[in-house]
């Protein structure tokens, strides 16, 4: 369907997947109306709350849809699929969706969106270069980056000038400095003509841990803490009570503290003078 946009110049269209009949939020994206639920957007980004706040009529309907700019209609396509998925299983998508959910979803601030999409990422193989920009980009935990470090230690030769143009300048540094602690623990070992490539993968883990101060660095792949067993709670065997009460059968007697109490009562008496 094509209207007529508010200047009556350029036509706009509903998108062919995202203009629900039951939406309550009309998005115009470049040239193409998306009609979604506005319940997504308020429930998590502080961006779009505010954004709402500011101008309530917005959205409301096609002629006054809420513009947003910097995106792509395809990108906008890719980012509503995380809610409107047709499969109970998210099919698996390349890297570059799932980089454009996680740009979007940083922009937007929808921090669980933004766990989504590096959980997803953790999963795919990726270069170590372009990991380790992208993450230091969107300031992903570092501990992630622990195997993409591993890589650059112990591949042959030493990186190129246009791989060092990309990361930051302290990174380069730390990897240059963890070769070189690699190689001399490679050595120590007794390993002729060593290489960092040589040392030890423990041993290049710890290395790597402290010149980057990698916290949290036992995070499993997916970059969530790995479940540890609760501990137990000890078991205390109390004695159950017999039939009278006491706990090892024994019947107490109260006549027989009362005698000796009788006993003890005309002691001290007898010992009285008059």
């Amino acid at each position: 369907m094509a209207n007529r946009s508010n200047n009556g110049v350029s036509p706009v269209h509903h998108h062919s997947e995202y203009y629900l009949k039951d939406g309550n939020i009309t998005f115009l994206v470049a040239d193409t109306l998306f009609r979604v639920h506005r319940h997504f957007f308020e429930v998590e980004s502080q961006f779009f709350v505010k954004e709402f706040e500011r101008a309530p009529k917005e959205g409301t309907s096609d002629s006054s849809a809420f513009r947003l700019e910097k995106v792509t209609v395809d990108d906008f396509a890719k980012f509503l699929w995380v809610w409107y998925s047709p499969s109970y299983r998210r099919e698996p998508k390349p890297k570059d969706h799932w980089l454009t959910i996680l740009e979007l979803s940083t922009v937007w601030q929808f921090p669980e969106m933004k766990k989504l999409a590096v959980d997803e990422l953790q999963k795919l193989d990726i270069e170590p270069i372009e990991k380790i920009t992208t993450y230091d980009r969107y300031q992903i935990d570092k501990s992630l980056l622990l195997p993409a470090y591993k890589l650059l230690c112990k591949r042959v030769g030493r990186m190129s000038i246009v791989e060092g143009e990309q990361l930051k300048l302290h990174t380069v540094l730390g990897i240059q400095e963890a070769r070189e602690r690699a190689i001399r623990s490679a050595a120590e070992g007794g390993c002729r003509s060593p290489t960092s490539a040589d040392a030890d993968d423990e041993e290049l883990e710890r290395i790597l841990i402290d010149v980057f101060s990698l916290k949290g660095h036992n995070a499993n792949r997916q970059g969530t803490q790995p479940s540890t067993k609760p501990e137990e709670v000890p078991f205390i065997n109390t004695p159950k009570p017999h039939g009278n009460g006491t706990p090892n059968g024994n019947k107490t007697s109260t006549s027989g503290s009362n005698d000796n109490k009788q006993k003890d009562n005309k002691n001290a008496g007898s010992g009285r003078k008059n």
